[in-house]
């Protein structure tokens, strides 16, 4: 089926979820859609989240895509559920694929997540995990400061790396062997994250194995694009098209042109 997939985060974190759906799943379009004028999400209310995602769903929807991808922690957390009630095309998260790996990952059963304070604060981690194996150990930290630090682009600087030991130092108390990397943005911090935690604790990345979910979704529905042709990508914005261009382009295997800029309190 030669319909696009929908892709939208609260700003420019979700581009990790679009980069490995290009990478594992090169056939297929993308329209995504890059909330950066309401951006962050974490520090909002659930009703806040809930009627953002679907503003956004509904435009997805006037872009005729076959799939929405959340590639939003605190929006999977909060609303896919309302999303799920509204919509007529299959909906996948990045939360449940996460915990997934997670659960296979550990070794000693101590997994560790950090995230948005919305996140955590809604334990839906803890809930997917504890219904895989009751009995896992979670550890949950909010690190709020993680995700200005990506916008601004300072993956790699002295300013990350003290945030980073503030918020995880602690966490290493608990031994935990694997480490869910409970944003979107957070995989950009990974080399600083990695070295604070050390090797041998595995960082998950939900965007991987978000990707994954979406190719055997895909099949599943008898959805993937087996036309042949070349994929479409588009990309829109509530605000901010240069910078959001910039970053996109840093990171994508893809070089993006143009980037629209949409109302999307009209939806």
């Amino acid at each position: 089926m030669n319909a696009p997939i929908g892709v939208f985060d609260s700003g420019i974190g979700g581009l990790t979820v679009a980069k490995e759906i290009m990478r594992q799943i090169p056939g297929e379009s993308l329209v995504y859609f890059g909330d950066t004028a309401r951006v962050p999400y974490g520090s909002k209310s659930k009703n806040t989240v809930c009627k953002y995602s679907k503003q956004i769903a509904k435009f997805l929807l006037t872009q005729d895509v076959k799939a929405i991808v959340i590639a939003c922690n605190t929006a999977s957390a909060l609303a896919r559920g309302e999303l799920e009630d509204m919509v007529d095309v299959p909906v996948i998260d990045v939360v449940q694929p996460g915990a997934r790996m997670a659960a296979a990952s550990t070794k000693n059963n101590k997994i560790g997540v950090i995230g948005t304070q919305s996140t955590i604060k809604s334990g839906i981690y803890e809930s997917y995990l504890h219904k895989i194996n009751p009995e896992l150990t979670v550890v949950s930290k909010a690190c709020p400061l993680f995700v200005p630090l990506v916008e601004e682009g300072l993956f790699e600087d002295r300013i990350t790396e003290d945030v980073v030991s503030r918020y995880l130092h602690d966490m290493k108390e608990y031994e935990i062997d694997a480490l869910v990397l409970g944003c979107t943005h957070y995989p950009l911090l990974r080399g600083v994250i990695g070295r604070e935690m050390g090797e041998s604790v595995k960082l998950v990345n939900p965007a991987y194995e978000t990707a994954k979910s979406l190719k055997d979704l895909l099949k599943e529905k008898d959805l993937l694009n087996v036309s042949g042709e070349k994929p479409e990508h588009k990309f829109f914005v509530s605000d901010g098209v240069d910078q959001f261009r910039s970053f996109a382009n840093s990171i994508l295997p893809y070089q993006v042109e143009n980037t629209t800029v949409v109302d999307i309190e009209s939806y």
